[in-house]
């Protein structure tokens, strides 16, 4: 299982949210690249970077932060925030981001998701499912759907997806613990066919611990590292084994 310490932007600014509320923003880190070292020196060899505003604009915003990351370190950049247009995957690609998450534009456009999947490969792309009671949110978490998570899952990998983020937006931010439940569900409903990362309440190893005996590809670590209650170099020697 890989381990995907997290870094979430905002106004250029290293930042978490609780419970994706945009009044929450707590400042966590002061420097993003000399953060993302430090994820470096423990071993990790991914980061899950989101672009906060770039989600509640639409667009992409603080594009500097997330390529300085992908030339500065070794870390593989997952990145997502804002992504709405195969010309905007392009050019993050070409500028050295591993892959791309697509979030809204996965329930309001599922053909371009389609049109990515062919153009630049299942590996280079990761489907954002974030959920409230099981049903999928959009627009940086603003406006909710009647889509369930798994049957929004089922018609992605239809298209060809193989990787997906699942995040209970009622524990993102909280160290509450994963939904395990919810998370089993998608784990069993796609087994074979999809990639699970876990997103949301990450708090101790117990949460790593659930992740990986469920299987899962990955799990992204972001409060838990900041307030430390989670060893980031122990995390990812634990996944790696």
């Amino acid at each position: 299982m890989i381990i995907l310490p997290a870094i979430d932007i905002k106004d250029g600014n290293c930042v978490r949210l609780f419970k994706g509320d945009f009044s929450t923003v707590e400042k966590v880190a002061s420097d993003y690249l000399e953060t993302a070292k430090g994820f470096e020196r423990a071993g990790a060899e991914w980061i899950h970077m989101v672009d906060l505003d770039g989600a509640k604009e639409g667009r992409p915003v603080n594009t500097k932060i997330y390529t300085d990351v992908a030339e500065k370190t070794s870390l593989k950049v997952e990145l997502g925030g804002g992504i709405r247009s195969l010309e905007t995957i392009e050019e993050y690609l070409n500028m050295g981001i591993t892959r791309v998450i697509l979030g809204s534009v996965a329930l309001k456009n599922p053909k371009l998701v389609s049109k990515a999947v062919e153009k630049f490969g299942s590996e280079k792309i990761v489907i954002g499912i974030d959920a409230m009671d099981g049903m999928v949110a959009t627009e940086g978490w603003l406006e909710s759907s009647n889509v369930d998570y798994i049957e929004l899952a089922d018609k992605m990998i239809s298209v060809g997806v193989k990787y997906f983020i699942f995040t209970d937006i009622s524990r993102d931010g909280t160290l509450s613990g994963v939904n395990v439940e919810q998370l089993k569900a998608l784990s069993d409903a796609t087994v074979g066919r999809a990639n699970i990362v876990a997103s949301g309440g990450v708090h101790t190893m117990a949460d790593i611990i659930a992740c990986k005996e469920m299987g899962l590809y990955g799990t992204i670590c972001g409060k838990s590292i900041y307030k430390g209650t989670l060893n980031l170099k122990e995390t990812v020697e634990y996944a790696r084994d």
